[in-house]
């Protein structure tokens, strides 16, 4: 009973340690004339976009949701003090 317990407390463990998916963030939709209405957005150019929906029917648009990554700002190199 005892091993069973430790079972289901590691296989808990394991699953609650597990890091969620996160969304797609790039700048570029596929919305496609298909009949399904689908989109996706996972195109970095717009000329990949461009490419996906050519032969098939669809057009892009930037997606409105896309979020460029944080980029560090550099920090000062000096202070006031140091400009007598």
């Amino acid at each position: 009973m005892r091993l069973l317990l430790f079972a289901l407390g590691l296989c808990i463990s394991i699953v609650g340690a597990a890091k969620n998916a996160d969304a797609q963030n790039y700048p570029w939709c596929a919305q496609y004339n298909d009949g399904s209405g689908g989109m996706n957005c996972g195109f970095t150019t717009f000329q990949q976009c461009l490419a996906d929906v050519s032969g098939i029917g669809g057009f892009c648009i930037q997606n409105n949701t896309y979020q460029p990554p944080q980029v560090p700002r550099p920090r000062a190199r000096g202070t006031s003090s140091s400009l007598r």
